[in-house]
């Protein structure tokens, strides 16, 4: 399982529905999860350029782009934006990796 990153707004018309009736979208976004194998960790409302961000875990990359499609054409959000994250030892691991093959890129020499 790997852990992802989903940012989103909503879109005018959802805002006015949420505040004329408020509710826990964590809830709905934790079904979507749960539906395609994985677990909500956390679910933020936010200010900036998303109105949302939720980390979450799924069984792999097919999961999360069917996650921002099914979120996407529900059609009370904009701006969907995923992003895959790695635990520090995954970091770690992908950093060794890089110093054994640093040594075979060449940089520019320019004129």
């Amino acid at each position: 399982m790997g852990f992802y990153m989903i940012q989103g707004c909503y879109t005018q018309t959802a805002i006015k529905h949420l505040t004329q009736n408020p509710e826990n979208r964590g809830k709905a976004g934790e079904a979507l999860v749960k539906a395609l194998g994985g677990k909500l960790h956390q679910y933020f409302m936010s200010f900036g350029e998303h109105d949302f961000v939720a980390i979450v875990e799924l069984p792999d990359d097919r999961a999360a782009a069917a996650m921002s499609m099914a979120l996407g054409g529900a059609g009370h959000l904009t701006g969907i934006k995923t992003t895959k994250l790695m635990t520090a030892d995954e970091a770690k691991s992908a950093m060794q990796v890089a110093g054994g093959a640093a040594s075979t890129l060449t940089v520019p020499k320019g004129k």
